[in-house]
């Protein structure tokens, strides 16, 4: 069907054929003379017309004006505040798709990636970790803008496309009572002296506790504060942070209330956390991510285990559940201060079947890994990444550089103490970038001796262009 519609004579030569999406969720497609158009709304084998509003030597940009075939896969959005209109909500990119097929679409983007990137391919792709599509996320940062013009305080996401606050009543991706809030914040920023100098609310969803943080440019008003705890004491479970500064300023408004955490029932861990520190967006899928993740690693009570970016420990609590010892690292000193206090309340606390094995942690910035340090963390029988969207290149680069004979760690003289180190038998790795994992996989595979046996996608940003996703490599004997 698309061969025959592409090669109809009778096509009028302006439409253009849909072929996949790009990393922005754009439809692309090619002109006849083979140049790449990339069009805002439209999804793959539709038959389009577009406005052309960007041009360069090898590509053009521009907006659906016409679909003259429709994708079986287009969906009515489930948000009035989704589209290509002026003024929509820039907060999502892929209502219009079919929540199976969004998995698709990034499914073929992680294999496309490691192939492409790294010259990758996976033994066996694993089923995608997928979710509630709608209500999902608990972490926001909604931006707070008074607009004089429209006699209204606006707060919400971004237009897309643009520097402007989107116009939201409703948001469809927040949990239900905190879209329900987005009215009431408005009409409370209306009434605060500090109507102009409040640029934004971030937002931490516990499992029973809502933390607002409110960046104030100025000091805030006693009335001001009044009326923030007036909002709290009629919305159950608001807790209000103010931010005067930078991050490291957030504090508590009130002292007492119950205190922000998630838990992750499977292994009988509670995770206390501050609103502005990382935790997945997702909760729903966190829980099954920690699981698979670990089902993968498989690790074994006579096992150590090493968790690289481990931050608040996520991953690495659960894995003190199973592995013999497990050792955390991360790149700030503060943060493994708080991982310990997090192990310290979940070993005195976990059930009789929930017992946490030794754990430490250390800080090491872990960007700038070398075979020495590498060595120096011990060797470990299997390990677990979950860097950021920088990806772990100066890790896995030291990794695959004492696989290769010249740094032979049991004779090169730049490793003392290498006798006896071997690398992991497994390493599992997650990541919230498929092009910086390709990379990392490129090292992994073709320099550090292992293959990927496995790879699949994590849906944690339904109606978004986000590709998160799982990989598994394993040591070729």
């Amino acid at each position: 069907m698309t061969d025959e519609i592409k090669n109809t004579a009778s096509t009028p030569p302006d439409w253009l054929l849909i072929e996949s999406l790009d990393l922005e969720a754009r439809g692309v497609a090619h002109k006849a003379d083979g140049k790449v158009v990339f069009i805002e709304g439209a999804l793959p084998f539709e038959m389009v017309s577009a406005n052309v509003n960007r041009k360069k030597n090898n590509w053009e940009q521009g907006t659906l004006t016409a679909i003259h075939r429709e994708s079986s896969q287009r969906v009515q959005p489930g948000c009035p505040h989704f589209g290509l209109h002026a003024g929509a909500c820039g907060g999502c990119k892929m209502q219009h798709l079919h929540g199976g097929a969004q998995v698709a679409v990034k499914q073929r983007v992680l294999e496309d990636n490691l192939w492409h990137l790294g010259k990758v391919k996976a033994d066996n792709i694993l089923r995608p970790i997928e979710g509630p599509t709608w209500g999902y996320r608990y972490r926001a940062r909604l931006s707070v803008r008074h607009v004089r013009k429209k006699g209204t305080v606006l707060v919400g996401f971004h237009e897309r496309k643009s520097g402007y606050v989107a116009d939201m009543k409703e948001c469809h991706v927040l949990p239900s009572h905190v879209s329900d809030m987005l009215m009431p914040l408005r009409a409370l920023i209306t009434s605060m002296d500090a109507i102009e100098t409040c640029p934004q609310i971030e937002l931490a969803c516990g499992d029973t506790v809502i933390a607002l943080v409110l960046r104030h440019l100025e000091s805030l008003s006693p009335g001001d504060l009044d009326k923030l705890r007036a909002f709290a004491q009629s919305h159950a479970g608001v807790q209000w942070w103010l931010q005067p500064k930078g991050p490291e300023t957030v504090h508590l408004l009130d002292q007492g209330g119950e205190q922000l955490s998630y838990a992750l029932p499977e292994f009988g861990i509670h995770m206390p956390f501050k609103p502005t520190d990382f935790t997945q967006v997702n909760p729903y899928i966190n829980q099954v991510l920690v699981s698979r993740a670990l089902r993968l690693l498989d690790a074994q009570k006579d096992e150590r285990v090493i968790d690289w970016f481990c931050g608040l420990g996520n991953f690495t609590l659960p894995l003190a559940t199973q592995a013999r010892e497990v050792l955390g690292i991360e790149g700030s000193a503060a943060l493994v201060a708080r991982s310990r206090e997090n192990y310290k309340l979940n070993r005195a606390t976990a059930p009789a079947n929930k017992t946490l094995c030794a754990t430490n942690f250390v800080a090491r910035n872990l960007f700038e890994m070398t075979p020495g340090l590498l060595i120096e963390d011990r060797m470990a029988d299997k390990w677990l990444l979950d860097p950021p969207r920088e990806g772990a290149f100066a890790l896995v680069q030291a990794l695959a550089d004492l696989h290769q004979q010249k740094l032979d760690p049991i004779t090169h003289p730049a490793t003392p103490g290498a006798q006896g180190w071997a690398p992991p038998k497994r390493i599992v790795y997650v990541s919230c970038n498929p092009s910086t994992l390709a990379r990392d996989a490129s090292l992994l595979v073709h320099q550090a001796g292992y293959r990927c046996s496995a790879a699949g996608v994590v849906n944690m940003f339904p109606h978004t262009a986000h590709v998160e996703s799982l990989a598994v490599f394993d040591l070729q004997v």
